[in-house]
């Protein structure tokens, strides 16, 4: 495009980071100001986009701090714009499950909730993600319990897994996945109409509040 950015474009964008450090940060900004620094003057602002997991613990804050400063002594021009989506909810919310079956096929045992990776955790199959469940292996442990999860729907891709367990799950057992708030709530579909979880705060006083709960009305206003 030249030494000179079409007339209009009044910022640049990057996002390439993701749960990353401000010291990968800092590797990106190295590369952007080696092939993009002549246009850097020409603009109001930059988005740095996301991928920014400073809520994560040893997370260097002072380093992005440092960083961010002197980016903008550089180029005093431009407005700075992050988007740390994740870090706003990370670590901050379960989703609670319950196990309503338990089936095996082929040596494969499959524990059956009332929720759905389709619809409740869609990340977990489109990335794919295996999340972490509260009091179980993350990988499959020789002569220990062993299931795979499966959700509630009709797709037959719904499941994930294995993971292993001290004791052999039972109907009724919970199945809490660990850290699943920052992208359960805003991927989520009604995809065969399963409703979405409610959601709900545990207090300060160990009291637990129902903030929102799902109908077939949601259903029926998101199809119309």
């Amino acid at each position: 495009i030249g030494d000179n950015l079409p007339e209009g474009i009044e910022g640049l964008h990057f996002h390439n980071l993701c749960e990353s450090s401000s010291y990968d940060l800092e590797k990106v900004l190295e590369a952007v100001e080696n092939k993009f620094g002549k246009y850097l003057k020409q603009v109001k602002w930059l988005n740095m986009g996301g991928g920014h997991l400073m809520t994560r613990e040893g997370y260097d804050t002072d380093h992005l701090i440092r960083l961010l400063k002197n980016f903008k002594d550089r180029y005093p021009n431009l407005e700075i714009i992050l988007e740390p989506g994740s870090a706003f909810a990370w670590e901050t919310g379960v989703l609670v499950s319950t196990v309503v079956d338990i089936v095996e096929n082929h040596h494969v045992k499959t524990a059956i909730l009332d929720v759905s990776f389709a619809c409740h955790m869609p990340d977990c199959l489109e990335m794919p993600y295996k999340p972490r469940i509260r009091g179980a292996y993350h990988e499959p442990v020789f002569e220990k319990p062993t299931y795979r999860m499966g959700g509630n729907s009709c797709l037959s891709g719904d499941f994930i897994g294995e993971w292993s367990f001290d004791e052999p799950l039972a109907i009724g057992d919970k199945i809490i996945f660990e850290d699943m708030i920052h992208y359960t709530i805003v991927k989520t579909t009604m995809f065969n109409g399963i409703p979405h979880p409610s959601i709900a705060l545990w207090t300060k006083d160990d009291k637990l509040e129902i903030y929102r709960e799902f109908g077939y009305e949601d259903y029926k206003n998101r199809m119309s």
